[in-house]
């Protein structure tokens, strides 16, 4: 029986805000994503998809670069290019260690064996979320959702 509530709301509800940002053509350097601002969010889901295949070596991860505090990363550095990552393909995470933040995988790389799954809940604070690639090829939107922990508290895209 349906619920009668819609694919959008249902989202909202159990996931909380959707935010998107595309990287445009990945290029050497770091590119902001993100914006978070008045205070703190929980992040509860971060992929991304491949628009434009990633076709040449590119040791690529994502980072937390909080206002006050040191930078941290979300994910282990990646090469995403060398095994080629499909446009249309998504790219998620891996399981992570006490020692190492998650891998990041895609299905369409030779490398991977299985599905990649969303980032673990995460917690961040005023500041950025960035992109660090090495590469220069291919397109990714990432796409965050989160639930604000402060009254007021966003995650915008940059």
């Amino acid at each position: 029986m349906a619920s009668g509530i819609a694919g959008r709301q249902q989202r909202q509800m159990v996931l909380g805000t959707r935010v998107a940002k595309a990287t445009g053509t990945l290029a050497a350097t770091t590119v902001d994503l993100f914006v978070v601002a008045g205070g703190e969010c929980l992040i509860t889901s971060l992929y991304g998809l491949v628009t434009v295949s990633v076709t040449v070596a590119n040791s690529y991860y994502l980072k937390v670069t909080p206002t006050a505090g040191d930078a941290s990363q979300l994910c282990v550095a990646t090469d995403i290019g060398t095994t080629d990552t499909v446009a249309g393909g998504l790219l998620g995470f891996g399981a992570g260690s006490t020692t190492a933040p998650p891998k990041l995988m895609s299905p369409s790389a030779s490398s991977n064996v299985s599905w990649p799954g969303v980032l673990p809940l995460t917690m961040v604070t005023t500041g950025k979320i960035q992109s660090v690639s090495a590469g220069t090829d291919g397109n990714i939107t990432w796409v965050l959702t989160y639930v604000p922990l402060t009254d007021g508290a966003t995650i915008t895209a940059a």
